[in-house]
């Protein structure tokens, strides 16, 4: 039954290539036609795959809607939550989780940290989104034609010396962090104030969310704090895979 299963399961990769005829599907498989007919018609019944007619298969309209209605159904918070708990246990930092809506970046998980020291953000508030490290990651994913767009449209506050002081250079910076994969914000919203941030893909690639570490200067300086982005990196690396269904779910990211 296993082997029967697994046959089946393969065909799907092959017709995401495009139709084939039955004939390459068994050609594949490695199996006789009248055992990949078989296989076809039970994935045929169910939806999974489609006989054009030119007696060619493709994938079904069932897959597509199964997997859509999987995506809508996806928590990236829920997914996340214990690997930002398990980041903060190991680095004792603030650590966030945000996404893109609406135009607005908005934290939607925060593990507080273990200091004395704390940040005055709250989940549902949205980020200061020329300076905030995963707003940068999430903006620097939008196609380049809305990136743009967004950015003429935006305000550029200096709240900082370090803030971003208009749409050129803000289109500079996101442009180097969709090339390098991460991102910073060292002093450019508070000035005592640093973080480190990496993205949380989906399956097809694109950033779905952001998740950082945050840290006030009189707990570790900027240098220090930017020791931990391998860690932050492998965590969101994991939540990426759980979350794509690409990796196993393991028992620790840290």
């Amino acid at each position: 039954m296993s082997q029967t299963v697994d046959r089946a399961l393969s065909i799907l990769p092959l017709l995401a290539e495009g139709p084939a005829d039955l004939g390459q599907v068994a050609d594949r498989l490695g199996v006789h036609k009248s055992t990949a007919l078989r296989l076809l018609r039970t994935l045929h019944e169910h939806g999974m795959v489609y006989r054009q007619s030119d007696q060619r298969y493709r994938l079904g309209a069932r897959l597509f809607a199964l997997a859509q209605e999987a995506m809508e159904n996806l928590d990236v918070r829920e997914i996340a939550h214990a690997h930002l708990v398990r980041l903060n246990e190991s680095c004792g930092h603030t650590v966030h989780l945000a996404v893109y809506e609406e135009n607005e970046v908005l934290y939607i998980d925060k593990v507080e940290s273990r200091y004395p020291v704390r940040m005055y953000s709250r989940i549902g508030k949205p980020v200061a989104i020329t300076v905030a490290a995963v707003a940068k990651l999430l903006l620097a994913d939008l196609p380049e034609h809305e990136r743009r767009a967004l950015a003429e449209k935006l305000d550029y506050p200096m709240y900082t010396a370090r803030s971003t002081p208009s749409a050129a250079a803000f289109l500079q910076e996101l442009a180097t962090v969709r090339e390098q994969g991460w991102a910073t914000d060292l002093g450019g919203h508070e000035e005592s104030i640093n973080c480190v941030a990496a993205p949380i893909r989906g399956a097809d690639g694109r950033v779905v969310a952001a998740m950082s570490v945050s840290a006030p200067n009189v707990v570790v300086t900027a240098d220090e704090l930017l020791t931990l982005l391998p860690l932050v990196r492998r965590t969101a690396d994991t939540i990426s895979g759980e979350y794509s269904g690409r990796t196993p779910v393991k028992g620790t990211s840290a």
